[in-house]
């Protein structure tokens, strides 16, 4: 059986929290090993919200620190700058003249994008989906590992594939979504709110936190009287299943369920193994060089745009354009 082409991408907005790590990071470390990979910095996505054009390279060092520190190895997969690959924007305009206003309507994080930036509320922004579908279909992903919120794109995408080939022949593939058994971490304080660095730092849990930070912003973490059945709770119990052992999981959830759950013990039991989880991140995040870096986004680029060149020759020659 031939591997499943993958391809998803992470925005460049700043430091990546744990909420960005179960629901993307980690799934992207599981799957390099056995699938044909292709991890993107999405930076042209980025700018379609507020930004400071004096920190955006700086974001995207970051975000390619992260992904190498976390796990993924450059030699399993391919990392690279969107913006470097020229062909997915020539596919977006191609896509562009394909996709019927009314399917982009119907696209419920325009919505929710625009009421957030309401002085900024920019084309971009309503046709993300159509530059989100060329990324994908330009390597011919058949899987996209994504997160909750962002199925009603996938599913456009597929739809975009086939107004695609229904008008100018069989080309594109329709990928399928790929969740992770977490899709989605909320916020530590608004616990009925998607854990977001826009709600405010004591909200997050970042990846590179020091010990003493993590568990300072958890101690201040949204609970109950100790049954364990509101929101907050949960998300605490939630984080415990998937950054400590089984046992303590089992010993904790056992508490909730009898009402005798003491939140000072499982909030300084989580900080510790968040802490500790991420400890040999923080180690090779620190010792990673721009050199190092700079050197794999630009051999990712060139694996990646020679995909896509090869795409974009069918495409045009599809279209009626050479």
């Amino acid at each position: 059986m031939s591997k499943e082409i993958i391809l998803s991408g992470i925005q460049p907005t700043g430091r990546l929290h744990i909420g960005n790590y179960l629901g993307s990071l980690k799934n992207f470390i599981d799957l390099q090993s056995n699938h044909d990979c292709f991890f993107m910095i999405a930076d042209y996505h980025s700018i379609t919200e507020n930004y400071n054009p004096k920190l955006k390279q700086q974001q995207i060092n970051d975000l390619a620190a992260n992904f190498i520190a976390a796990g993924l190895d450059p030699k399993k997969c391919t990392i690279f700058i969107q913006s470097q690959i020229a062909e997915h924007t020539e596919l977006a305009w191609i896509f562009d003249c394909v996709t019927p206003i009314s399917y982009l309507e119907r696209m419920t994080q325009y919505k929710d994008k625009a009421l957030r930036q309401q002085e900024n509320i920019n084309t971009g922004l309503f046709t993300y989906p159509v530059l989100q579908a060329a990324d994908i279909l330009i390597y011919h992903a058949t899987a996209v590992p994504v997160g909750v919120d962002q199925d009603q794109h996938v599913e456009l995408t597929r739809q975009i594939a086939k107004f695609f080939n229904n008008r100018f022949g069989q080309t594109f593939a329709e990928p399928k979504t790929l969740h992770t058994e977490t899709p989605k971490v909320m916020s530590l304080l608004e616990p009925d709110k998607k854990m977001s660095k826009s709600l405010g730092d004591n909200h997050c849990i970042y990846l590179d936190d020091e010990p003493e930070v993590i568990a300072k912003k958890i101690s201040r973490a949204v609970t109950d009287t100790g049954d364990g059945k509101s929101s907050g709770a949960k998300n605490l119990l939630d984080l415990l299943n998937n950054f400590s052992s089984a046992d303590v999981y089992k010993k904790f959830s056992a508490d909730s369920e009898k009402g005798t759950l003491k939140y000072s013990e499982l909030k300084k039991q989580l900080a510790n193994d968040i802490g500790n989880y991420f400890a040999d991140f923080r180690t090779a995040k620190k010792k990673i060089k721009k050199s190092d870096l700079d050197q794999i986004l630009a051999d990712g680029a060139r694996r990646a745009q020679k995909v896509a060149q090869k795409t974009m020759a069918e495409v045009r020659a599809k279209i009626g354009i050479r």
